[in-house]
């Protein structure tokens, strides 16, 4: 696919995932682009920093997880896209509370590599001292959750 089309289709992810009302947000079409063997990595040394590694694994253990941590009305909303080639850089801010009522609205910079219309590997940048002071520490062995 071509730059312009990959940037369109992480527009269209992001577009979908962060509906201003909470029951049209769609993350079918995130799930549906990623590569059965995509990779999530967590860049950083602190205790989220990690890979991710399968469709399974970032839905599940990642996602899953972030999703126990949070209200339901969690979102992220991405204000830059840069693409080139079969690279697209989404800088992105979140708008998610936690159930006891802290605020955690991190800044990412994610770094997407698409292969044949596919997200291979995603390198999350974020702020790392918030995401542990308000989500905690990630726990040292894998979390499965339910989707």
């Amino acid at each position: 696919m071509s730059a312009a089309a990959n940037k369109k289709l992480m527009q269209d992810i992001f577009a979908a995932a962060a509906h201003t009302d909470p029951a049209a947000r769609d993350r079918a079409l995130f799930a549906a682009s990623l590569a059965d063997d995509a990779k999530w990595v967590v860049t950083g040394q602190y205790s989220w920093s990690r890979a991710f590694s399968g469709k399974e694994a970032i839905l599940n253990d990642l996602h899953g997880y972030v999703r126990t941590r949070l209200r339901d009305r969690t979102r992220t909303i991405a204000h830059r896209f840069i693409a080139e080639g079969d690279i697209v850089v989404v800088e992105a801010r979140g708008d998610n509370v936690t159930p006891d009522g802290v605020r955690y609205d991190n800044d990412y910079c994610l770094v997407f590599r698409l292969e044949d219309g596919k997200i291979k590997e995603i390198r999350e940048y974020c702020d790392s001292v918030l995401t542990e002071k308000a989500l905690g520490p990630f726990p040292q062995a894998p979390v499965r959750v339910a989707s």
